[in-house]
């Protein structure tokens, strides 16, 4: 929900989120409506726009880039990479486990920056070429650039403080993983370090709120400057620094307390199922609506032949419920994601993730033996609280 997938780059699903929208539009007013007219006050109005419009997604392009670098030495290392996700404050590769050895997480961590700021020197070079180098009146010649070298001349700076703000020394930032395996390499213990990595997330996030904080009510900072709209912005982005550090430090634990623990421990095997052809009216009325269980296994002869839900009842018209079955709607087992009871209920979170599903049928040689449920999963954490 809310992102929809873009393509694919390398073997690697790339999704953008719908709030992507919101920062280029962003983007892309600020440069047209501030940035290119102090540049080139000559240009028309749709030059300005059409500019702006396009640096914003190069912009985007450029972080992609950042990110996809990200995903393939994870790759290198065995790691599996399921998507890149595109959103308001940049983008985030989705690596379905931690990486096995300080090397590989310092090797993943510090490619992303390195990315950026190589881009952002390629930039700046190639358009100082096209402007015709070195010249003792700058303000001239950024008058006189055309769009092309006017993006490099916009891009080039906004690559190299993404690569040097990503270098900060706060997780989940590029910097604070870098931080975070030096911290491992030296404690031999991923979760210490993660927590002193997660800490100091912390304290930079809040840090950026109250410089933002301040730099909306006036006050300059040096670098940074001041401004209502740059300030709540720098806010937020420290809000969600802060909030991610403390999340990825609990989904740590988390890993932790749940590695181990086989899917028997915490499946439920008294599962109600249903016949592939038992009418869907029947279905809703006996099953649906008396139960608090949101998906039906559906077995036939022993075997596990699917699972239907309400989801999968609504495409169905509800005067067509007479007449149709179960078999019609359910979701057949070769399109669902099952586990066995002796695998970890870590990788069976990751399946969970995976397929955005709440459960996930449990088989032995085809045969159902029950269901793992994310909600009980989610009950047995809230018993280990206070580890957590």
């Amino acid at each position: 929900m809310g992102r929809f997938r873009l393509g694919k780059l390398f073997g690697v699903r790339i999704d953008v989120d719908w709030s992507l929208f919101i920062i280029i539009w962003l983007v892309t007013v600020s440069l047209a409506s501030g940035t290119f007219p102090t540049w080139h006050p000559d240009w028309s109005i749709g030059l300005r726009w059409g500019v702006a419009l396009a640096a914003a997604l190069l912009f985007f392009g450029s972080v992609l880039l950042h990110e996809l670098s990200h995903a393939l030495v994870g790759r290198a290392f065995g790691m599996n990479i399921r998507n890149i996700t595109l959103f308001i404050f940049g983008g985030v590769a989705s690596i379905e486990r931690e990486p096995e050895t300080p090397r590989a997480e310092f090797l993943m961590a510090i490619v992303g920056p390195l990315v950026s700021i190589g881009l952002g020197i390629l930039f700046l070079f190639i358009g100082a070429w096209l402007a015709g180098g070195p010249t003792d009146d700058p303000a001239a010649v950024m008058r006189d650039l055309g769009p092309g070298a006017t993006l490099l001349f916009w891009l080039g700076p906004v690559n190299l403080l993404l690569g040097v703000f990503n270098l900060l020394p706060g997780f989940p930032l590029d910097g604070g993983r870098v931080l975070r395996a030096l911290l491992w390499r030296v404690s031999g213990d991923l979760e210490r370090a993660t927590l002193w990595a997660s800490r100091a997330g912390q304290l930079l996030g809040l840090l950026l709120v109250f410089s933002g904080i301040a730099m909306a009510f006036g006050v300059h900072l040096p670098i940074l400057g001041s401004g209502l709209i740059t300030g709540i912005w720098l806010a937020f982005i420290g809000w969600f620094l802060a909030s991610a550090a403390a999340a990825s430090y609990r989904q740590l634990i988390v890993s932790n307390l749940l590695e181990g623990i086989p899917v028997r421990r915490l499946m439920r095997p008294d599962v109600e199922v249903v016949s592939p052809m038992l009418p869907l009216i029947r279905f809703v009325d006996e099953y649906l609506m008396r139960s608090d269980q949101r998906a039906f296994p559906v077995v036939e002869s022993g075997q596990l032949v699917g699972l239907v839900c309400l989801e999968d009842v609504r495409k169905v018209p509800r005067t067509a419920w007479q007449d149709a079955h179960v078999s019609e709607v359910m979701t057949p087992t070769a399109a669902l994601a099952v586990v066995t009871p002796e695998e970890e209920i870590n990788e069976a979170m990751r399946a969970l993730g995976r397929r955005d599903v709440e459960q996930l049928p449990v088989v032995t040689d085809g045969r159902l033996v029950g269901v793992l449920r994310r909600r009980d999963i989610f009950r047995w954490l809230e018993l280990q609280a206070p580890r957590i």
